[in-house]
């Protein structure tokens, strides 16, 4: 049943533990040099925060970084600033190369990150349940809707701007 979904992972992790040294360097260095809006974001992603789930920040896969990285759910979220601006077809190419190990990826600007943080948060989440929902059936990068499951999320998670009824 989750044979497909564990080689994807397998894969992920094989992609890590194939990297040149001068990776594992560059990723150290860039999680001691994040970004504001890295930083803004990681406050909500570490320690399992968010949703009990395990990200991981400048995650090395492949010749690439990750910004952000749930192995869990082979879900990868970038923050892309002003180096990015005119740079679109190689983020896309980038963003290829890595969803055909079955990665999917997230992207959101740094003005979003800043301006709305709760938008934010509330599409990562959104993507989060979609992927739990994801039944990988075929190779990488070919994901299917698991037969009888919705694309709509469930309820926020608690925490998340919505409180507790105290009505028995």
């Amino acid at each position: 049943e989750g044979g497909t979904a564990d080689t994807l992972i397998a894969l992920s992790e094989k992609l890590r533990m194939n990297q040149e040294p001068w990776q594992t360097q560059r990723a150290r260095s860039l999680r001691r040099e994040m970004t504001p809006a890295e930083k803004i974001l990681w406050t909500s992603l570490r320690g399992r925060r968010f949703d009990g789930l395990k990200f991981r920040r400048q995650y090395p896969v492949g010749e690439f970084i990750l910004d952000f990285y749930c192995l869990e759910l082979l879900l990868a979220l970038e923050i892309d600033g002003e180096s990015h601006l005119g740079k679109e077809e190689h983020d896309e190419q980038r963003t290829k190369i890595i969803e055909a190990t079955g990665i999917k990826i997230v992207r959101f600007w740094n003005t979003e990150v800043y301006d709305d943080i709760d938008s934010v948060r509330e599409a990562i989440w959104q993507e989060c349940e979609r992927r739990r929902l994801v039944k990988i059936e075929q190779g990488p990068g070919e994901a299917k809707v698991a037969e009888g499951s919705a694309l709509t999320p469930g309820p926020s998670p608690k925490g998340r701007g919505e409180k507790e009824s105290t009505n028995a």
